[in-house]
């Protein structure tokens, strides 16, 4: 049985946001460096050198990914603090990470800087021409071949252990092979959550990895994490979230895309539909709003199913965001739930 999510009054949604301002956060993270790159092609020459033209970059923008970008979605809903725990590299990368972090608000105290890797980075060049259409071309990646090192993985424990008593909530985004989702460090997340402390985690590969805490997988991770296959619907979707609660001894919310997202704890299943959001959409990033979202609206004393309830509405109003990938406001939350509600009650009129 699948109950569906009423969704929750604007009065309690202003309640919720209310009490996000005394929240504590941090995110322990793959912090990464989205960089793009705009060409205007109009503008390009033939080189001389090489049968080539060139891209003449017109803009360039740059914003926090990966863990960073969570940070920043957390600091985006005005949190009494949030922490950022991660690696970097001595690099340009690295610093201009620090300099948005700080910019955004967050506490970057406990971002490892550390020799012999690099800032993980995402460079995005953009062509546009004559026409309207901007093409992205193959991406740019930075990335770490080889796993940390013990004394870097000391170093992040460490911090962990320094900031966990000061924090209502543990964000962790372990996105990278090569990150910070070791075994160590995972056995060390797990004795946080056991001691009492609440994690929510999203993970790209290594989501089953994870114990007694909260899995924010999407259906693809979620599945695969329990050995499932060509699944299709929402039922087929559920079972995969109950077998991964049960087998982790956590809880699961998984996200759906345009079918909404699921959570259980390893028992009853409650699907939250998305609302129709129209016109174009970039969905980049919109997993680390959902995520920043849930963990913001629990540590202020959301139920799990308000708590996804508020991280979808964070996510829709972050894909409307065109060209990065955003953070959501409680301005705009407020706004978008006035909006969809409104949109609600003219279909039944």
């Amino acid at each position: 049985m699948i109950e569906v999510f009423g969704g929750m009054s604007r009065d309690r949604l202003s309640e919720l946001l209310d009490k996000m301002r005394g929240v504590r956060v941090a995110v322990l993270g793959d912090i990464c460096l989205d960089v793009y790159w705009l060409a205007d092609m109009k503008r390009s020459e033939l080189s001389r050198e090489t049968p080539h033209f060139p891209l003449p970059v017109v803009e360039e923008r740059m914003s926090p990914g990966g863990g960073g970008n969570v940070a920043v979605n957390l600091a985006g809903l005005k949190p009494a603090k949030v922490f950022a725990i991660g690696v970097t590299g001595e690099d340009w990368r690295g610093a201009e990470l620090l300099r948005l972090l700080v910019g955004n608000g967050v506490d970057a105290m406990h971002l490892i800087k550390t020799k012999g890797v690099v800032t993980n980075g995402y460079c995005k060049p953009l062509r546009a021409g004559i026409s309207q259409v901007v093409y992205e071309d193959p991406r740019i990646d930075f990335c770490n071949y080889s796993h940390i090192s013990p004394e870097t993985e000391d170093a992040i424990i460490a911090s962990l252990d320094e900031v966990a008593p000061q924090i209502d909530v543990l964000c962790v985004c372990d996105q990278l092979t090569y990150g910070i989702g070791t075994d160590r460090i995972r056995a060390h997340i797990t004795g946080l959550a056991r001691a009492g402390l609440t994690v929510a985690v999203d993970s790209r590969n290594r989501i089953g990895s994870y114990r007694n805490a909260i899995l924010k997988p999407n259906e693809l991770e979620g599945a695969r994490a329990v050995g499932m296959e060509n699944l299709s619907n929402i039922s087929d979707f559920a079972e995969a979230a109950v077998a991964l609660a049960r087998g982790t001894e956590g809880e699961v919310l998984m996200t759906l895309g345009l079918q909404g997202a699921l959570y259980t704890s390893g028992e009853a299943v409650t699907h939250f539909p998305a609302n129709r959001v129209d016109g174009e959409i970039d969905i980049v990033g919109a997993g680390d709003t959902f995520l920043s979202g849930f963990s913001m609206a629990i540590a202020a004393g959301a139920s799990r199913p308000e708590a996804a309830f508020f991280a979808a509405l964070c996510s829709e109003v972050t894909i409307q965001k065109l060209g990065c990938t955003g953070s959501a406001s409680a301005e705009e939350v407020l706004s978008w739930h006035d909006r969809i509600n409104g949109k609600h009650q003219r279909n039944e009129e």
